[in-house]
């Protein structure tokens, strides 16, 4: 408790001299800019990696930046510096007012309107300073790693334990007079190593995080778990070219609706390069489907009481009974829209996406016969037609149960198409993404294999 204690006096020492730089820095601005928005952060821990129980590597960070844009006469300038010096943080603002200068007018630019604005911003929950020394983070990570040496005597070599606990600062302001900022924390523990069955090597890793230490599972989990996903791909098998059902397990089925968040995003609706580009108040999900989003969840991992324009976050349902209701829009894309800032500059926050009901076995049963997706590789999603095409490895399932794992095979497919047909979500909610869902499963797609 003394610890936190006086972490927490440190960190509020160090809060007041980054707010003190955006102050000076907004004065600066005043006199010769129509108006300005300052950004600072500083991020400072420890990351530390084993590997066969013996330190790697043990690294302390503390990074910080200030950035700073101005606006004068419908013309933006940006500039940023690691020194909060008061000369470096006048060059700073100098240099930006310099780049307006030669930037041409765009009657879009501009500070986020006021009413918008977080002058209050909640606590959100989000510190928990950790009581680490070195030789602790380093024991964390060796036993991660150990458990997971001691699993079975295929694991035959190690990429290494790692854990990591930093600490953050952030601090917004502007020509309006908003002046906000919060502080965060997150640790994560992790083990990743190779396993060998005839002649075959295959490597996978787990691992845990939360706001705070208490929140971690245990480094015996962690091992544990990446042992068996490892030692679960050995002898991937290769699948004739097919259609077949798909699920998606949860760690991927994030990234399934994380292309939801590109082809909403205002920027890529102004620029009309979306599929999605007709489809705000249209059914984009099966109608049983919500995707909520959460800003202000207590200790959350993309939690925030401000985007990074300011702009307070708010709850809302994205997609409500699989009707889009929302772009996602920030100060700039919204005024180009002729609507208001949703908060979303710098991202998403906290989307939930409620399951049916079926864990997974349950999902297999439904399933019957078809393809468990546990890795995707490759970029071959297009966001201007909602084509998808990935490499992919995972498992092949018969009568509702796995069979043998599978991999060098492509899935493919049309994201509208996906997303209508989704047949149910599984409640395994995956809380370690932005985007926290169960595993999906989809009736049918694509699978190239040999």
């Amino acid at each position: 408790m003394a610890f936190a204690m006086k972490v927490t006096s440190q960190v509020e020492a160090q809060r007041k001299i980054l707010e003190e730089a955006v102050s000076t820095a907004l004065m600066l601005a005043s006199e010769k800019s129509d108006g300005a928005e300052v950004a600072v952060s500083k991020t400072t821990g420890i990351s530390v990696s084993t590997r066969y129980g013996e330190v790697e590597n043990v690294e302390f960070n503390s990074d910080g930046a200030l950035g700073i844009t101005v606006y004068h006469q419908n013309r933006k300038g940006s500039a940023s510096s690691t020194d909060l010096s008061p000369d470096a943080i006048a060059r700073t603002v100098q240099a930006a007012l310099d780049i307006a200068r030669y930037t041409s007018p765009d009657p879009y630019a501009g500070v986020a309107d006021k009413d918008l604005l977080a002058f209050d911003a909640p606590d959100l929950d989000l510190f928990h300073p950790a009581e680490v020394t070195p030789d602790e983070a380093i024991e964390l990570a060796a036993r991660a790693e150990q458990a997971s040496l001691q699993a079975d005597k295929r694991i035959t070599n190690t990429e290494g334990g790692s854990f990591n606990s930093h600490y953050g600062i952030k601090v917004f302001g502007n020509s309006h007079g908003m002046l906000q900022g919060y502080c965060s924390t997150r640790h994560s523990l992790s083990s990743c190593v190779i396993a060998e069955e005839n002649g075959d090597m295959e490597r996978d890793y787990a691992y845990t995080i939360g706001r705070a230490l208490g929140d971690l599972q245990s480094p015996e989990w962690v091992g544990k778990e990446c042992a068996e996903r490892t030692l679960s791909r050995l002898s991937p098998r290769k699948l004739s070219t097919m259609k077949a059902p798909v699920i998606f397990a949860n760690e991927v089925a994030t990234g399934l609706f994380g292309h939801l968040v590109g082809a909403i995003a205002g920027g890529s609706v102004y620029r009309k390069s979306t599929f999605l580009l007709d489809s705000l108040g249209k059914q984009i999900l099966p109608e049983w489907l919500t995707i909520e989003e959460h800003p202000h969840l207590l200790k959350g991992l993309a939690s925030t009481p401000f985007d990074s324009e300011g702009v307070r976050t708010e709850r809302r349902d994205i997609v409500k009974d699989g009707v889009l209701t929302q772009w996602l829009l920030t100060n700039y894309s919204a005024r180009k829209l002729g609507l208001k800032s949703t908060g979303h500059a710098g991202g998403i926050h906290n989307w939930r996406i409620a399951g049916q009901g079926l864990n997974f076995e349950q999902m297999l049963k439904e399933m019957g016969t078809g393809l468990v997706v546990t890795e995707l590789m490759g970029q071959g999603v297009s966001g201007i037609t909602g084509d998808y095409s990935r490499g992919a490895a995972g498992f092949w399932v018969e009568n509702g149960e796995i069979q043998y794992p599978v991999s060098e095979i492509t899935i493919a497919g049309n994201l509208k198409d996906m997303w209508r047909n989704i047949v149910t979500v599984g409640n395994d909610i995956e809380t370690r993404s932005n985007i926290q869902c169960g595993s999906v499963l989809l009736p049918e797609m694509k699978i190239a294999g040999q």
